[in-house]
């Protein structure tokens, strides 16, 4: 049994004086089978045994401490006192700035489908201020349509009551309606807007305004890829799983948030393998335009399609059923399927020869181009306002609206393309070139579009936004 403490420390103190008694205790060896028994017998003390004493009586304080020590580590502590103290510091007032205190700064997020009455009442303001506000509708023209993703910031009272509102407008002006004596006081106000060059680049993998969104490129961007390409691609028909895009553009921004984006400077199309690239310069005389590396011009006389975006649902041919007629007849063009009003655009520079109605083109529209060729648009909703025979248009001018009057089972664009009079596949046909870069200008257009290829080649192969 193991003895702990003080206990012990006195059984093994009483263990060794047993011990030296014993050995103290002169013995006499026994001699065969006689045990000598020694009784009532006076013990003396030798020197040696004197010793012995000595040493046992002076270890005994030394024990003492010992059993001191070990009893201290095993003593209870008496336990310290804790006050918790707490001191009020004197901060000085903070308030937001550009808002007096009792006044709260609130921003909110547009959603889709919000109006401003909605977004107010999710904002916190009174009913009663959303109601003051909403009277003045001619002057709120710049919320009747609000963009998802942009912020409004408001300013409010303690009891919720609106003192101003802001909203920055597409245009990069900002909107801002004060409550004042009696109303509100609605103004415009421009914006110092900070210039960025933005670079993205995507993989196709169903369209390109599928993957245009995927990396939440502005949709005006996505617009000025399909046009600058449009000559050598036709995006109906030709995109292809797989197929990528680059692009540099410009980005304005307003208090680290963006407002609108600008021009397109450099983009990058791979469809089916092959690479078409398309550098913005300016040759400093007002003329701007895009080219390839080597100075040649994107664009074309004429572009691939008259519409931005669609499917073909029926191509030039010599023989083709038709759904209405139900017989067996040429089809000297090309059908857009489209929703009705998608803008139509006319395919090159001309004259408006005729625009009407014309048997079972419907509502057409027929451009002259430099004496030998027309370009047919037909089946249209309506014409672009103020359209007339003898106007000038250029190339990429709305001249109408995709529609289904005439012989259309329905919604599409009917497109022909004439040489002489005569119907020929706009597809197949060789299209004349625009002017190259001179000679003369061919050292400042290396020197300006050296830096848009070096970005288009860090852009190429990521989907991830890069800012300068």
């Amino acid at each position: 049994m193991v003895k702990s403490g003080l206990g012990g420390v006195r059984f093994a103190v009483a263990l060794f004086f047993a011990k030296l008694a014993y050995h103290a205790i002169p013995k006499k060896p026994m001699t065969g089978n006689k045990i000598i028994i020694l009784a009532q017998k006076v013990i003396r003390l030798t020197p040696k045994i004197r010793r012995r004493w000595v040493l046992a009586l002076l270890t005994i304080p030394l024990f003492s401490m010992v059993a001191a020590f070990g009893i201290a580590a095993y003593a209870p502590t008496r336990s310290v006192p804790m006050e918790t103290v707490v001191e009020e510091l004197d901060l000085p007032p903070h308030t937001v700035d550009g808002a007096m205190p009792g006044e709260f700064w609130r921003e909110e997020r547009i959603q889709r489908g919000d109006t401003i009455i909605s977004l107010l009442a999710r904002l916190g303001v009174r009913r009663s201020e959303v109601i003051f506000l909403t009277r003045n509708v001619k002057q709120l023209k710049p919320l009747r349509q609000l963009v998802p993703g942009k912020t409004v910031q408001i300013v409010t009272g303690n009891s919720g009551e609106l003192l101003s509102l802001r909203y920055i407008e597409s245009n990069g002006s900002i909107f801002v309606a004060e409550k004042k004596v009696g109303g509100f006081m609605f103004s415009e106000q421009p914006l110092a807007l900070e210039r960025l060059i933005v670079m993205k680049s995507a993989k196709i993998s169903s369209s390109l305004f599928a993957a245009t969104d995927a990396v939440n490129l502005p949709d005006s961007v996505s617009l000025q890829i399909a046009d600058i390409f449009s000559s050598d691609i036709d995006f109906h028909r030709d995109i292809r799983e797989g197929d990528s895009f680059s692009v540099v553009y410009e980005m304005f921004f307003a208090a680290g948030k963006p407002v609108k984006s600008g021009r397109v400077l450099a983009a990058e199309f791979v469809n089916q393998g092959k690479r078409y690239q398309a550098l913005y310069f300016n040759d400093g005389r007002g003329y701007g335009g895009y080219y390839t590396p080597d100075g040649k011009n994107m664009r074309k006389t004429f572009l691939r399609s008259p519409l931005e975006f669609s499917r073909v649902t029926s191509g030039f041919s010599n023989m083709r059923y038709h759904p209405l007629l139900k017989e067996w007849r040429a089809h000297k063009g090309i059908d857009y399927a489209a929703p009705i009003g998608t803008r139509v655009k006319a395919t090159a520079d001309g004259t408006v020869s005729f625009v009407g109605e014309q048997n079972g083109y419907g509502n057409v529209v027929i451009l002259k181009h430099q004496r030998i060729y027309d370009t047919v648009y037909g089946h249209l909703s309506r014409f672009a306002v103020g359209l007339h025979r003898g106007q000038k248009v250029k190339q990429g001018d709305v001249i109408g609206y995709v529609g289904m009057t005439g012989l259309a089972t329905g919604p599409h664009l009917h497109y022909e393309f004439r040489i002489n009079g005569v119907q020929r596949n706009p597809a197949q046909v060789a299209i004349p070139e625009g002017r190259p870069i001179t000679p003369q200008l061919m050292p400042a257009f290396y020197a300006a579009v050296s830096p848009l290829i070096t970005r288009l080649a860090l852009a190429r192969g990521t989907h991830f936004a890069k800012l300068d």
